[in-house]
């Protein structure tokens, strides 16, 4: 199945539990509402369904990691919420709408972000009473997600990055932006979803190489894009980084050796996924590896 199906596919199953978990819009109204606008204003859902097609490739429902995926898809929508204020890269424009701050103010904004991520951890922890999980499988998911949402994972990489802005930086310290910043989550995704599917310790490592290598080639792809990409599919200000001083793939090796490493890191994914197995969810989740490079917004 081609990537852009399976993600619609799966997009609409974590869109409904989406909707599910997160209830209707209550009182004070204002918090619902900036949570409900940001969390349903488009997106691919690429961790959740990372995490569905991780189940499915170690031969277990998706219903087994589904509360987590939706926490997870939550924790990056936080991290999206916060990321735009005007503290820290100052968008007003997200996925082609008015970021969360420019819709709600700076306040609510903050608070629909903080809201959200104690959500996600809400689900990830109900995830633990699904049936077919072990609470071992559980509390070990809930601590690969919380390492790789924090200090030393999504939040560490963003503080690096504001750091380095108009700095040199060097390939190594690169490296360790972009695989925090964008690329912990991303292997989080996995690897946790390994672990509530059941998946034995060496299955684990090799989904964890997996997620390390496509969850690099996603950001430097995103990287390539904010100088290449089509503003209207990408639904946000072209540039931006370049213009901010980013330490950034293209700006350190140039777009052709960037775009050369993005796609030699998925090779080497699909070398890794060739050790889990052949099942229609490893071939799956092969195929959004290579959309990962591929893709266009």
């Amino acid at each position: 199945m081609r990537a852009e199906l399976i993600l619609k596919k799966y997009g609409k199953i974590v869109d409904a539990a989406l909707d599910r978990f997160l209830g209707k819009p209550r009182f004070p109204s204002v918090l619902h509402k900036s949570m409900r606008y940001s969390l349903f204003a488009g997106g691919k859902r690429l961790r959740p369904i990372l995490a569905i097609l991780t189940a499915q490739a170690c031969s277990a429902p998706y219903s087994r990691v589904l509360p987590a995926a939706c926490g997870l898809e939550m924790i990056h929508t936080y991290s999206l919420i916060h990321d735009d204020l005007p503290a820290m890269d100052n968008d007003d424009m997200r996925r082609g709408i008015p970021t969360c701050h420019v819709k709600f103010g700076e306040a609510a904004a903050i608070l629909a972000g903080d809201a959200l991520l104690t959500k996600a951890f809400e689900l990830i922890a109900l995830n633990g009473r699904v049936k077919g999980v072990t609470p071992a499988a559980a509390v070990n998911a809930a601590a690969e997600i919380g390492a790789a949402a924090g200090a030393d994972g999504m939040v560490g990489g963003q503080v690096v990055d504001m750091l380095f802005e108009g700095r040199r930086v060097t390939p190594k310290e690169l490296s360790f932006i972009h695989s925090h910043k964008t690329g912990a989550l991303i292997t989080a995704s996995i690897t946790a979803a390994a672990m509530l599917a059941g998946a034995g310790e060496a299955k684990i490592r090799h989904f964890r190489g997996f997620g390390e290598k496509i969850g690099l080639a996603f950001q430097i792809a995103d990287d390539i894009l904010d100088i290449t990409g089509d503003e209207k599919k990408l639904g946000k200000t072209k540039g931006k980084d370049l213009k901010a001083g980013k330490a950034t793939y293209p700006g350190l090796f140039g777009i052709e050796k960037s775009r050369e490493k993005a796609e030699n890191l998925v090779l080497e994914a699909l070398r890794i996924s060739g050790k889990i197995g052949n099942n229609k969810g490893v071939r799956a989740l092969s195929e959004l590896a290579r959309f990962f490079v591929s893709r266009t917004y």
